[in-house]
Order: structure tokens, then sequence, then C-alpha cells
């Protein structure tokens, strides 16, 4: 029998996951390791015993084998959230196509050292009679700073480190001799920052109308009996999926486990979490990417020490290390935002569906606007589907749609981004005293520059894309990061005639206020809320009725609850229609669905004017009518004569370069060498061709796209891929190749 190799980390510590050891797996142990075992090993010299966990598993070793150490033995009950998180890891790394090292980063969730804050006592071990004598002693030596400390002690034994350091004036110079001395000691605890203030206000408890009764019932019976299932609910907007949420977990915490709740990062509002902080109080914590490094450090600590039973965030709270998960709950599940950018390119979905297996624990997803993914598998079967067809509150009803076609604006001569309907919409509004919201799929002064001469357009020299003006003047590119001040000529033609084509939220405020000076507006999209807390700030002044007028991108239309509010305006419903991507109908359907659900969530009626150049599309009609039945069924009919997910997998394989011509010659070598068997497993193949953007911050890219309905098939291809690139390092010596599955 072969001799196997197992890589372990000693030291479980995140910024050092790249650091493995190879350890020779004893025959007597090869049929019991797994990966993210914890065993224990001889290390170093004096081959002290160490615990180590397994991320690899191999039949080579990377050093001479003689020199290489055998594993002692498995360390009893040592299955840690850490070594489950590795197991994931290794999943991650088969399925997705990624080194173990880019998939212990994933899952291991802090990966830089932070400093750990502690809270530092001096604590008086004196007796009352020896500390009259110190004090007696420290005043006959003239030891000023000392008198005042033992002083104090008589007042305190226990004195705050910063009261010493800070109110008493003491220096470390005059406290260290008093510890030294025995006098005293120092005593630290660490501290755990905690993002969420403690705000004492308590959520009451909501009662439940029938169809929500139905399906806590329905999970909790399930639960009871052991039945660790996936389950989908689809809830028209405003149909109260929260408060079933809070119930949900509320029966899990019950059971003494524990919770993820994962919001898209744009929907993770200080509104949002205080309704479950509210509910539950401190066994709750958030993870967001504005929380600083050491807040993101403590909240995982906090999790890992059982101290939180419930961590809400983004897709990386999926990794939190819980030991006793009961319950992943998604919302708003369609979103985009949980489908990784980086490697392994992954899906929350699916990845909380294979964790939940690994700890026996439940999935729940939530939406308006299930994903065709998750409404198939639900469909299928796989996930057990419920509805929510009435909004929550009894005197609230969907809002009246009107679809505007700009096109007739334009013939009847209105050039104004406003049509004539919206118009006499915003200034009833403004005189009843009611809220309005204004949403376009976009943001920046006006899309881009362009010279009425020569009709260039002005693009970044790093990528194939236009650059967006600025309110301050300047261009920017939303893809490296690029900026010029605006020319005054033409850079192609030398010009004076450019100017600026398309609408952004900068605009659209100057606008709204030269027609409606009277309105207070308020303006949310990346630039106005890249500051800690901007998203709060603003969102809580419109709240409060400091705004009349809430102008903004994709981030306002996402679970926001204004009862106010009672017109909503889609200004350029095209925008996300038109991008070159197979899901633009969907994203459609989604984004307008989510923008019309925000009027009229009180008992005023609302309405909701959606604007555009294509009323007929069926992704425009069914979203009017808040009829997703009738859109999934064409939309499905549309994915299946293309082959396009969920009818099909489609893997698409990314070759990045520098240097042009490698990336060309890399990405045609690999297609030729899997095109045997491509064609005859009846794999449909397109490309390589170039990404939709080519040339980004000096990179060039081309794409290879499968579909198949088989994803094992498509992974065993993948495989055949890395094999071809390892027996061929020349030729990938400068190209970096990326995989992804959809």
């Amino acid at each position: 029998m072969a001799v196997q190799y197992a890589r372990i980390i000693i030291d479980i510590s995140h910024e050092k996951v790249d650091r493995t050891f190879d350890y020779r797996i004893p025959q007597w142990l090869e049929e019991q390791i797994t990966v993210g075992m914890q065993v224990t090993i001889p290390f170093g010299k004096g081959n002290s015993q160490r615990k180590g966990y397994v991320v690899g598993i191999s039949d080579y070793a990377d050093y001479d084998p003689d020199r290489i150490k055998e594993i002692s033995g498995i360390v009893e009950d040592s299955i840690t959230a850490e070594s489950l998180l590795i197991q994931l890891a290794w999943w991650l790394k088969e399925r997705y196509g990624s080194t173990m090292n880019q998939a212990l980063k994933t899952v291991l969730p802090v990966k830089q050292k932070v400093e750990r804050k502690e809270k530092r006592v001096l604590k008086c071990i004196l007796s009352d009679e020896e500390l009259d004598l110190a004090i007696a002693e420290a005043s006959r030596k003239s030891y000023s700073a000392r008198v005042r400390l033992l002083k104090a002690f008589k007042e305190n034994r226990l004195i705050p480190y910063e009261v010493a350091m800070g109110q008493m004036n003491l220096s470390a110079a005059s406290i260290k001799p008093v510890i030294a001395k025995g006098m005293a000691i120092l005593e630290a605890e660490e501290i755990y920052r905690n993002p969420i203030e403690e705000t004492g206000i308590r959520t009451e408890r909501v009662k439940l109308n029938q169809e929500q009764n139905e399906i806590v019932e329905a999970f909790a019976e399930e639960y009871q009996k052991g039945i660790r299932g996936t389950y989908l609910i689809h809830g028209i907007t405003g149909s109260g999926k929260t408060e079933v949420y809070m119930e949900l977990i509320a029966d899990v915490l019950k059971e003494d486990k524990q919770v993820i709740v994962l919001i898209p990062e744009i929907a993770l509002t200080y509104q949002t979490v205080m309704r479950f902080y509210g509910r539950f109080g401190g066994r709750v914590s958030i993870i967001n990417s504005r929380l600083s490094a050491g807040e993101r450090y403590d909240q995982f600590e906090r999790a890992r020490n059982g101290d939180v039973d419930i961590m809400i965030g983004p897709r990386s709270a999926l990794f939190t290390p819980f030991s006793r998960l009961g319950l992943i709950l998604i919302d708003e599940e369609h979103e985009g935002a949980y489908k990784s950018e980086g490697v392994p390119r992954y899906h929350a979905r699916d990845v909380a569906v294979k964790r939940a297996s690994m700890q026996n624990a439940s999935v729940v997803l939530g939406s308006a606007t299930p994903s065709l993914e998750a409404y198939t598998k639900a469909i299928r079967g796989e996930y057990k589907l419920f509805h929510l067809t009435e909004r929550a509150k009894k005197d609230s009803s969907l809002a009246r749609v009107q679809v505007v076609d700009l096109r007739e604006e334009l013939k009847a001569g209105n050039k104004s981004i406003f049509s004539r309907t919206l118009q006499e919409m915003i200034h009833d509004r403004l005189e009843k005293k009611e809220q309005i919201m204004m949403f376009i799929n976009r943001r920046g002064y006006s899309n881009f520059i362009s010279c009425r001469s020569c009709g260039e357009a002005v693009k970044c020299p790093h990528c194939d894309v236009s650059l967006t003006l600025h309110n301050n003047r300047r261009l920017v590119c939303h893809y490296c990061g690029h900026n010029i001040p605006l020319p005054e000529l033409c850079p192609s033609c030398g010009s004076p005639y450019i100017a600026g084509f398309g609408v952004g939220t900068q605009k659209i405020e100057q606008m709204v206020g030269k027609m409606f000076p009277e309105a207070r507006t308020l303006r949310m999209d990346l630039d106005t809320t890249s500051k800690k807390g901007g998203h709060e700030k603003i969102l809580s002044a419109f709240s409060e009725g400091e705004a009349d007028i809430l102008i903004g991108t994709q981030m306002i239309v996402k679970g926001h609850d204004f009862p106010n509010v009672t017109l909503v305006g889609v200004l350029a419903a095209d925008l996300s229609l038109n991008t070159p991507d197979y899901r633009s109908a969907e994203r459609t359907f989604q984004l307008l669905t989510q923008a019309a659900g925000r009027a009229g969530r009180d008992q005023r009626k609302g309405d909701v004017i959606i604007q555009t150049y294509n009323p007929e599309h069926y992704s425009i009609t069914t979203a009017a009518n808040q009829d997703y039945e009738t859109f999934y069924n064409q939309e499905m009919a549309y994915r299946r004569l293309m082959q396009y997910p969920p009818s099909s997998v489609l893997f698409t394989v990314q070759f990045s370069s520098a240097r042009e011509q490698a990336v060309i010659t890399a990405a045609d070598a690999v297609a030729e060498a899997v095109k045997t068997v491509t064609e005859r497993q009846n794999i449909q193949t397109i490309g390589p061709v170039e990404a939709s953007v080519y040339k980004i911050n000096d990179i060039y890219r081309k794409i290879l796209y499968l579909k198949h309905e088989n994803y094992d098939i498509l992974i065993r291809i993948r495989e055949q891929m890395d094999a071809f690139a390892e027996n061929n390092p020349e030729l990938f010596r400068h190209v970096l190749i990326q995989y992804d599955f959809s």
C-alpha cells in the first residue's frame, strides 16, 4: 500500500495558513485520518508533542520522505468549529477549483493579526494593616505619586489602570514599583468590541397572520422530529418575512443551537439589525465590511467562545465559527452579492446547504423575487416551498404601478428625465407632506463624456471602458480607479465640443432641485455612503422626515421600510435590461419588483411609476403586475432554449495576463486540449472569446464557456484543465486561470 502524507497547520492563526508541514500517516491511522481532523505530532528538534489540523492528504510529499516525521495520534473529541470549517474549505477547493490556501483564507474569517483590546485593573493585595504601613513609608520617602495610589486603595481595592493613569495623574514608572514590591497586581481581562450599541429598546413580539403561522409551525414540527431541510419562503414585498425569520430563530435557540443570518451588505442597515437586536438582545452580533479589523476579530472570537448565538452579516458571516449551528437563514437570497467575486467563486446559497449538512442544521431562504436556481430546486422538491401572498399589515396593500413609455414622452415634446405623470405625482406628494423615492440603477454625475465632433468617448487608458464624470469635474474609471480632470478639448481630435451623456444620481439631484425647489433631497449611492456610518446617517435622516425625496441606486430599494413613502419613481428601467448578461431580464424584474415594494407600506395607498423605452418587455410587464410565476415561466423557456442556468450548468474559464499574446495562446491551447472530451460528452463550448471588458488595469482577459446538464462532468473537465496547465508550465508562466460555475 502506498504511503500517504498529511499536510498540517501547526498554528491555526489565520495569517499563517500558508505555512503547512508534511507528516507521514502511519498505516494504523490511514483509514481514520480525514481533512479537518485535529492530530498530535512531534514538532521541532525536541519532538515536543503539538496539536495541528490536517488540511490536505496526498500520495506524495514536498520534502525528502526519509526526513518526514510520523503523526503520533488523533486528538479525542477533536471536532471543533475550526475542524468543520477546514473540511468545508476542502469541499470548496474540490467543487470550485481553487488551491487549499485560497479556500482556507476564505473560511477562516480573520485574515490578519489584530491587537487585542484589554481592560486592565490594579488590585491591591495588602491587608489593611500592611497598607497603612506602606502609606507611612511612602510618605516618609516623599513618594507622592505612590502615596496617592495607596491611599486610593483604601477607598477601593480595585482601580482601573486607565483611571490611575488619567484621573489620578500617575505614570507607568510610579505604578511599576508598587507591583514589583508585591503591594498590588495588574490583572488583564480581554474586552471584545461590540459594534451594536445597547439601546435598551426591546421589540415586542408581533402576532403572526395565518400564512406566517403555518410556516413557523411546519418548520418547528420538522425540526422537533430531527428533520433538517432546506426551505424557500416566497413572500411578496411587505409580507412579513422578517417576523417569520425571528420566530424560526427563537425555536432554534430553544434547542441550544446557534444561528447565522445572511443579509446582503447593501441591506445590512441599522434599521434591520436593530429589529433582531430588539428581539434577542446581546445574543446578537454583526459582521460587515465597515467594521474595523479589530471589531471583526472580536465578533468571531465572541462566536467561537459561545458569547453570542446569532451572527448577522453578508456572505462572509457564513463562516462564523459556531460549533452548535442549528440554522442558516439567507434573506433576499436572489441577490448577486451572495456570489463571491474572488477565488474560490462560490455561491453562499450552495455553501450554506453544504455547511448545514455537515452540522445537522436547517437552511431557510427568503425572497420576494427568488432566484431561478432556488425556485427551480423548490419546484423539483429539493427545497420545501412556502408562500406569503398577503402583506403583513392589514391596512397595507401592494402599490398601483404605471408603466410610462419614454418614447411617447419625447414625441409629446417632454425632454426631461421626469415623465409628465411622475412630475404631477411628485407635486401632489410634496403638497401632502408624503415622501418620495427615486431609483436609478447607476451612480456618478453622467454616464460618459463624448466628443460631438469625432464621436469618441473619453476612455480609461488601462481598461476598455468609458470614464464617468463626477460632480468634482473629474473623470473616474469605476474598474481600476484611474481619474483625470475633465478635459477642455477632446483627447482624440482636439475639438472643444465634448459633453456628458446619460444621467447619474448627482445629476438627478440637481434636476430635482431646479424643478422642485421646495423639496428637501437626500442622495444615497456609493459616493455618499463611502464613509463608516454613511448608510445609517442617510436612512435615519429620511426615516425621521428630514427629507422629502430620497434619490439613489440599488441600495435604496433593498428591504427598507418607510411608512411615509407613497411614491416610487423608477427613472430608467432599461439600464439593467441592456447589460451583456444572460441574467439581465431576471435582475431587471427583481429590481423593479423590489423598488415597487417600497411604496405604500402603511395605510396610505402607494404609487409606482416605471419609466422605460421597452414597456412591452416581459420583465417589465410582469414586475408591474408583481407576477413572479409568469415571469419565471417565460424566463425559464428562454434559459432552456439557450442552455443557460438553471437548465444547464455554465462553466466559465477565465484566462488573464498582462501579455496579450500569452493569454491568447494559453486559452486556445486549453480549448484544444479538452476538445475531444467536450465533443464526446456533447458539451456545448463557446470561445475562447474576449471578456466583455477585454482589458482591465492593463490585464487582458479571455473567456472559455462550457455548458452541460451534469455538474460532475464539468468538474472532471476542470481537473483535466488543471492537469494540462501543470504539465505545460512554460505556456502558463505569465497566465492566470480562474474557474467559475453558475
